[in-house]
């Protein structure tokens, strides 16, 4: 069943430490902070009316063949010049190291180590997703989500426990209440989600 323990289990956090010279607890850290908040921001630009999700449902697809979790992830197969560009795909043009500065001091770690993390952590996290998109594995769609974005988006529902489907989305339909704040706080037991959401949501459409 897809979920974030499952994709957790698919990041070899002491392979990235090693490889980048870091402390695995930190390492650890800033990835328990940092995938859900890939997954919700992948979940608000499905969410988004400015955004053509079938684009972004295509790039997740083409993700989850890319053979990258076939018998575990090998770190040094990640492209980390192709998860540069998908960082910025997910984040309004946004690359590794604006996103990393807005982040920083959030409690994902340094902006430093972030901005190392970003571009090899996305395309393992777009893997997941893909995978689960391409095996047709989301949950039947719910008539009351009525942004929940097909296929993708349930899927991204399921991932983050279903917060996904509008549940604290309020009453705005103008892209000024942001649910990404609500779905980090309830992933991330609501120490930072909220902070992270409102930084995220700059990132995602400075088009207030």
């Amino acid at each position: 069943m897809a979920g974030l323990d499952d994709l957790f289990a698919q990041i070899p956090v002491s392979d990235i430490a090693s490889k980048l010279g870091e402390d695995e607890g930190e390492v650890n850290n800033a990835v328990k902070t940092l995938v859900p908040a890939l997954v919700g921001g992948l979940a608000q630009n499905v969410q988004s009316n400015d955004i053509d999700s079938s684009k972004l449902e295509s790039a997740v697809a083409q993700q989850g063949g890319s053979g990258l979790l076939d018998g575990g992830v090998n770190v040094e197969q990640v492209d980390e010049n192709e998860g540069d560009n998908l960082v910025a795909h997910l984040f309004g043009g946004n690359d590794s190291t604006a996103v990393a500065s807005a982040l920083g001091g959030t409690g994902a770690g340094s902006s430093d180590l972030i901005r190392k993390l970003l571009p090899i952590i996305t395309p393992i996290v777009l893997a997941y997703i893909g995978k689960q998109l391409n095996k047709g594995s989301a949950p039947t769609p719910q008539p009351q989500g009525q942004q929940s974005g097909g296929g993708l988006g349930d899927i991204l529902g399921s991932i983050l426990g279903g917060s996904t489907g509008g549940g604290a989305s309020g009453g705005g339909a103008g892209g000024g209440d942001n649910p990404l704040g609500s779905i980090l706080g309830s992933v991330l037991g609501g120490q930072q989600g909220g902070a992270i959401g409102d930084i995220l949501g700059g990132l995602l459409g400075g088009r207030k």
